[in-house]
């Protein structure tokens, strides 16, 4: 109990709070052309440096404590002495979500804060490889990532983007390695149902989806996203209507991939969308609840599906995010699998990873982790139900909304302090 008993003392006997508080300005203060706010700024860090050298003058291992004490607060610090306590383990990478999970378009204006750039920056100058993991292109996440990290650690060798849940990954400076292309392992029936729906979704939709919505600039994963605000009562309605039509196209590009043309009844494609809507209506609560809404509710049950369409739908995921999007993508390419493959190019052998996200995607990565014992989960207190159960059954690392850095000061304590063992 020794190190609870030196942290209850660093928090007792040092203003940790104001320490913090110089800790942030100095790390997030704005390039700014000015005498006056330079001078702020070293009087800041001046004051910043005393306070550090106090704790650093009262403990053995000084200069750890002034660093937890300067980044996490009295909880954050509790909490990754816990999570030490029960691990043993520092966090050697990070595999992290970014819609809803680093930035949230309810509270940080769909940026990734500064203050979370900063952890990043730090983490990864210590030796911390990212992992990028999202559902998004891979152009638009790389802009993004060099504009808010930087060309210099986006191309340092030691980040990795896994895009659109796992189809591609992307890790810069790795020679041939760089850009793997998962999808191109896909056996060619599933290569060609893509393909076909793909090629179906804008010019055979409805006029109103076609005017409501636009189809993501995906490479393989099939994504109808709104053009109307993310989140709005059109962005749903027309989200919606988008699903129940990807569900029948779908079903006839599956149908024309696997049954018979031989008058079977069995094999008879004109039910192929029925087919689809009754078999992802019985594997997704949503899904379920989006047909039953719009009155688009399958006659046909579940165990009514030919087995060989059956056989296809289970390689096949159909993803709803309400007011956001409707997907249409491999469960042989999600997000694990694009991990792993992650790791393999980074040459992460043993992982124990800080896993923060808010959805049935990243889930499936938190999941992977416990099984393996390769890291912790993390999640926005608005995360789907299960990924939040999850992360409530394991460690309870639930952050608000927004607040992505939290988990980070958390990780960033949590390796200071198995920086003592020598296990970092």
């Amino acid at each position: 109990m020794e190190r609870y008993d030196l942290l209850y003392r660093l928090y007792d006997e040092f203003d940790a709070a104001t320490l913090r508080e110089y800790q942030e300005f100095v790390d997030v203060f704005p390039p700014v052309d000015s005498r006056v706010a330079l001078e702020h700024w070293q009087n800041a860090s001046d004051e910043l440096a005393d306070r550090k050298d106090e704790i650093r003058e009262g403990f053995a291992a000084g200069e750890t404590f002034a660093e937890v004490a300067s980044h996490a607060t009295r909880d954050q610090a509790f909490t990754a002495l816990d999570l030490h306590t029960k691990y043993g383990r520092a966090v050697n990478a990070l595999v992290l979500d970014v819609d809803e999970t680093l930035r949230s378009a309810g509270s940080t204006d769909n940026e990734i804060p500064r203050e979370t750039l900063h952890l990043l920056t730090e983490l990864h100058e210590a030796g911390v490889p990212i992992v990028i993991c999202t559902g998004q292109t891979l152009e638009n996440v790389k802009g993004f990532m060099i504009q808010g990290l930087g060309s210099e650690i986006v191309h340092s060798g030691d980040l990795s983007i896994v895009y659109e849940a796992g189809t591609g990954v992307f890790t810069p400076g790795h020679g041939a390695d760089t850009k793997q292309l998962l999808y191109e392992n896909l056996d060619p029936e599933i290569v060609a149902v893509f393909d076909a729906v793909r090629s179906r979704i804008l010019p055979d939709a409805p006029e109103h989806l076609r005017h409501g919505c636009h189809l993501q600039g995906n490479e393989f994963n099939v994504t109808l996203k709104p053009n109307f605000e993310i989140g709005s009562t059109e962005a749903r309605d027309v989200i919606d209507d988008g699903l129940v039509y990807e569900l029948d196209l779908l079903g006839d590009a599956v149908a024309c991939e696997v049954v018979p043309d031989d008058g079977d009844t069995e094999g008879d494609a004109a039910d192929a969308g029925e087919w689809a809507r009754a078999f992802y209506a019985a594997q997704d609560p949503e899904i379920r609840g989006v047909l039953e809404r719009q009155g688009e509710f399958p006659t046909l049950d579940a165990d009514d599906v030919p087995e060989a369409v059956a056989d296809v739908f289970e390689r096949i995921d159909v993803a709803y995010y309400e007011a956001d999007a409707a997907e249409i993508g491999s469960l042989e390419l999600n997000k694990v699998a694009g991990v792993e493959a992650a790791y393999d190019v980074l040459g992460i052998d043993d992982p124990f990873a800080l896993v923060m996200g808010d959805s049935k995607s990243d889930l499936r990565v938190m999941e992977w982790a416990e099984a393996n014992d390769a890291g912790i989960a993390a999640a926005p207190e608005h995360a789907s139900r299960d990924t939040l159960d999850h992360v409530l059954s394991t460690d309870e690392l639930v952050f608000d909304r927004g607040k992505s850095a939290e988990m980070l000061r958390v990780a960033y304590a949590l390796n200071r302090l198995a920086a003592l063992d020598g296990r970092a």
